[in-house]
């Protein structure tokens, strides 16, 4: 005999993948449990959580070359930030903007850096967090993602490679660009060359969207200063010394920028490893530098929203 089994039908879910839901950085249309977007991989959380925000998200980017310090910066930046009492606070919205100040903090914390950024948009560490600040009435909510500094470059040299770069990019509201100083220091012009090639791109990109990348805010920020104690006292006069063709570049492109100086290691040492070979070490944690860039920032995008 068979039993008579109730099975409800579950129609009404069909009326919620009908209905598209716009990823936050592209504006590609997702279902609504899409965990990243199909078309550029960016989380789609950011669409759910700017959807029910009372202002959209600003978005601001942190660029560089591959093993420049990116990771280390960001995840170093939360960190001080969310802790801090002072007149710039931050507080993470959502569980995965807290993976990049973990993954930083515990590398840290082990006496290591945190590995390689994936070239995959979708292994990236997105950071959606509310800033509040004496230079702003009211909090912002901010975008930053920790991009792969190959996957960048790969953007530049051929365009549409990457659609979550291009898109982001279009909509930053401003950007911290930064460059290796003891690489720098050391004569090695890749540096150079990759920021000549950023600040170019970035030109192209603004003509496309009429959008000056010429007039928004834009930080050089030299990282492992505290490796020299040039740089350290005046990034200024070192970029005229040892990176002259980005200053130049910054002077022409870019009506409002400045350059800073910051670093992680107070001192560093190098470990032989069995499976990275020779790396380098942290041997004690003491930042500088690493706010000031970002208050900056924040500073003359409270005078572009006061300006709107």
């Amino acid at each position: 005999m068979t039993k008579g089994v109730i099975v409800p039908l579950e129609s009404a879910r069909l009326i919620e993948y009908a209905v598209p839901i716009a990823c936050y950085i592209c504006e590609g249309q997702n279902n609504f449990d899409a965990e990243y977007c199909r078309y550029c991989s960016a989380p789609m959380a950011l669409a759910h959580q700017a959807d029910k925000a009372k202002a959209p998200p600003t978005m601001v980017a942190a660029m560089g070359v591959s093993g420049v310090g990116k990771t280390v910066y960001l995840g170093m930046l939360m960190d001080m930030l969310s802790r801090s009492s002072g007149s710039t606070r931050l507080l993470a919205r959502g569980a995965f903007s807290i993976n990049l100040q973990q993954a930083t903090v515990g590398s840290l914390a082990r006496c290591g850096f945190p590995g390689k950024t994936p070239n995959e948009p979708d292994h990236w560490n997105w950071v959606h967090c509310q800033v509040r600040s004496a230079a702003m009435r009211k909090p912002l909510d901010l975008i930053m993602p920790d991009m792969a500094g190959e996957a960048l470059l790969e953007e530049m040299d051929h365009p549409h490679s990457f659609r979550v770069i291009g898109s982001f990019l279009q909509k930053c509201s401003g950007a911290l660009i930064l460059v290796d100083a003891v690489k720098m220091l050391e004569g090695g012009q890749d540096q150079e060359f990759f920021t000549m090639k950023l600040t170019s791109y970035l030109g192209e990109l603004s003509g496309r969207r009429g959008n000056e990348w010429a007039k928004r805010p834009v930080g050089i920020v030299f990282t492992k200063a505290d490796q020299n104690e040039e740089c350290m006292e005046d990034p200024v006069a070192f970029a005229k010394a040892h990176a002259t063709g980005l200053w130049e570049q910054c002077r022409e492109r870019f009506r409002v920028h400045r350059f800073f100086a910051a670093g992680v290691a107070g001192a560093c040492a190098w470990r032989d490893t069995f499976d990275e070979g020779r790396v380098q070490v942290p041997l004690r944690v003491e930042p500088h530098g690493i706010v000031e860039p970002f208050e900056w920032l924040l500073g003359h995008l409270a005078k572009r929203r006061r300006g709107h």
